[in-house]
């Protein structure tokens, strides 16, 4: 058995040989080439499965801002935004190895032309008649586009192969190319092909030619309302063999200077943008500098998300009124503050505490004061009431009022949340303040009902009863002084009138005496009595109106921030410069850009 085993662990160890050890040396490296080879692939922007890296987050935070505003912000200002999502989601589902890009241009252009010379064979009816493209002609470089196509409607019977180019055509695998109808056809079928399939496609080829280079139709409709996907976007000046050396850079120039005043950007001197090329596609001048330009952007396989990343700039700017505006927006402890106030001069909580105040006085005083005053008073207040309550109802005029500073008190704090907002959000504000203000006057009745009234039954300290008994005593040294008199005068009482009139004096002064010592007494009390009872009714206006006012407003203003945060995520930021090739774009294609000039 040992033996076997040693002999098995020669057999394992057969491969110490100098071939045996070349040959694993050879399929490691084969090995490792195919994993370079996978990582590769991976490294590719795989739009077939999910996005990735700022533009996942960015569509993540679009899909979550369109949710949150439906109900706030107009349907038709959230149908571009729900557009890209749509479209998003539509080109994730389909080949991320290729391009799609569109060669659109106006009558007579030569766009066909460029077209077939791109191609390398016929593919584009061309001639005399215009327009001669009526339908989109779909051209692809590799396999596996099938899906891109049915999303551009383009039937089976205009899908073309290029003629085999070789080398080549090797730097154009993965592109398809699509030869739009003429944009300023007099078919408006065929403008509604060309305005739908812009939509959809990674990239746009602008072919111009010397006479209508400055169309307005093509930069007042497409140029301009596209200028924020220059870095998708070639404009090629075609036809440049009808001109000299100098006339085709005077049109160069003129071009750049029409594309800047539309606000496309240009890729010169290191900055993203758009390129500008002149070619001639009859005589095949600058074709092969184009060809060079397509294959580069085509292996960068990123026109997908940078198109789609144009799409969501183009969208939030759209949004924008409809989440950003001037000034800070929200409700400061000031403006709370100033609300609660105000609904406590609604319900009346000074007038409350005052009112509980001179009750717990006046009781104060009929509880120690004599009981000749008493009297008096009562006399006073059914001559002047006509009753023996004190208090009157409040009048219609007063609840009118109550009402009106009620809703006006909404209406300032409903201003004040809203002032800073867009108007969609400011709208909304205002009706949920509105919504909360309907019952309030109400609400606000209620919980006056509820509390009761303060100065109906208010507390008596201790030391009311030592002084209601200090005055009876007062009371009964006057009537015992009183009868001591008449006794006297009667005859029934030996006569002495200085003894009975010291008890009665007596009496009649210490009587006030004890209603003025209680009414100093009581004026600390009373006040804090009348200063709880007013803040309690001060804090239930307050809780009241902000379970029913703020708390509604609060929440509307926590929305708006949480939409605010949102879009800001969905602005998001965009890469400085595009790499073609290892080498900056604009440096590329600005020597590309006078290649097809200097070729002349």
């Amino acid at each position: 058995m040992v033996d076997d085993d040693r002999g098995s662990g020669r057999r394992e160890r057969w491969d110490d040989g100098l071939i045996a050890r070349r040959a694993s040396e050879r399929a490691a490296a084969a090995a490792g080439e195919s994993e370079r080879d996978v990582l590769e692939e991976d490294a590719l922007p795989l739009l077939g499965g999910s996005y990735g890296g700022p533009l996942r987050t960015r569509l993540d935070a679009l899909h979550e801002l369109v949710g949150l505003s439906r109900t706030r912000v107009e349907s038709e200002a959230l149908a571009e935004a729900g557009r890209v999502l749509d479209e998003a989601a539509a080109r994730q589902r389909l080949s991320s190895r290729h391009t799609v890009i569109a060669l659109a241009g106006a009558t007579g252009s030569g766009k066909s032309t460029l077209f077939n010379a791109l191609a390398g064979v016929p593919v584009s009816e061309t001639g005399l008649r215009r327009p001669t493209t009526s339908a989109p002609i779909a051209l692809s470089w590799s396999e596996g586009a099938a899906g891109l196509l049915d999303r551009l409607s383009v039937p089976s019977r205009l899908r073309r192969r290029p003629l085999a180019g070789g080398a080549a055509d090797a730097e154009l695998q993965g592109l398809v190319l699509v030869d739009l109808p003429d944009h300023d056809s007099a078919v408006t079928a065929h403008r509604d092909q060309v305005d739908r399939v812009l939509g959809l496609v990674d990239a746009v080829i602008w072919v111009v030619d010397p006479e209508k280079y400055a169309d307005a139709a093509l930069h007042e409709r497409y140029l301009r309302p596209l200028a924020g996907h220059a870095e998708v976007t070639f404009v090629v000046l075609n036809q440049i063999d009808r001109l000299g050396t100098e006339a085709a850079d005077l049109v160069l120039d003129d071009l750049r200077r029409l594309l800047d005043e539309d606000g496309v950007a240009l890729g010169e001197h290191g900055e993203p943008g758009a390129t500008v090329l002149a070619v001639s596609a009859l005589s095949g001048e600058g074709i092969p500098e184009l060809r060079e330009l397509i294959g580069r952007f085509v292996q960068e396989r990123t026109a997908p998300e940078r198109r789609l990343a144009a799409d969501i700039d183009a969208a939030a700017a759209r949004l924008r009124p409809a989440y950003l505006a001037d000034g800070r927006s929200g409700l400061d402890e000031r403006a709370r503050g100033d609300f609660a106030d105000r609904l406590a001069v609604a319900v009346g909580a000074q007038a409350v505490g005052e009112a509980a105040e001179r009750v717990w006085r006046r009781g104060a005083i009929r509880a120690c004061g004599t009981p000749w005053l008493r009297l008096y008073r009562w006399y006073e207040r059914l001559r002047a009431h006509g009753s023996t309550d004190p208090r009157l109802d409040p009048s219609v005029e007063d609840e009118l009022t109550a009402r009106q500073r009620v809703e006006q008190a909404v209406r300032i704090v409903a201003d004040e949340a809203s002032r800073g907002l867009p108007t969609p959000w400011a709208q909304a504000v205002r009706e949920a303040a509105a919504r909360g203000a309907e019952g309030l006057p109400e609400a606000l009745d209620e919980l006056t009902v509820g509390m009761g009234d303060p100065a109906a039954r208010p507390p008596r300290p201790a030391w009311w009863p030592a002084a209601v008994l200090a005055q009876a005593v007062m009371t009964l040294l006057q009537i015992f002084g009183a009868l001591w008199l008449v006794g006297q005068i009667v005859g029934v009482v030996e006569p002495g009138l200085l003894p009975p009139v010291l008890v009665m004096v007596g009496g009649i002064v210490g009587g006030p005496l004890v209603e003025w010592a209680c009414e100093g007494a009581v004026k600390g009390p009373a006040r804090r009595y009348g200063q709880e009872a007013e803040r309690r009714l001060r804090e239930a206006a307050a809780a009241c109106g902000r379970a029913r006012v703020l708390d509604p407003v609060a929440a509307e203003l926590m929305r708006y921030r949480e939409v605010r945060e949102q879009y800001a995520t969905v602005v998001g930021t965009r890469p400085s410069a595009r790499v073609v090739g290892g080498l900056r774009s604009g440096a590329s294609r600005m020597g590309a850009t006078r290649a097809g000039v200097r070729g002349r």
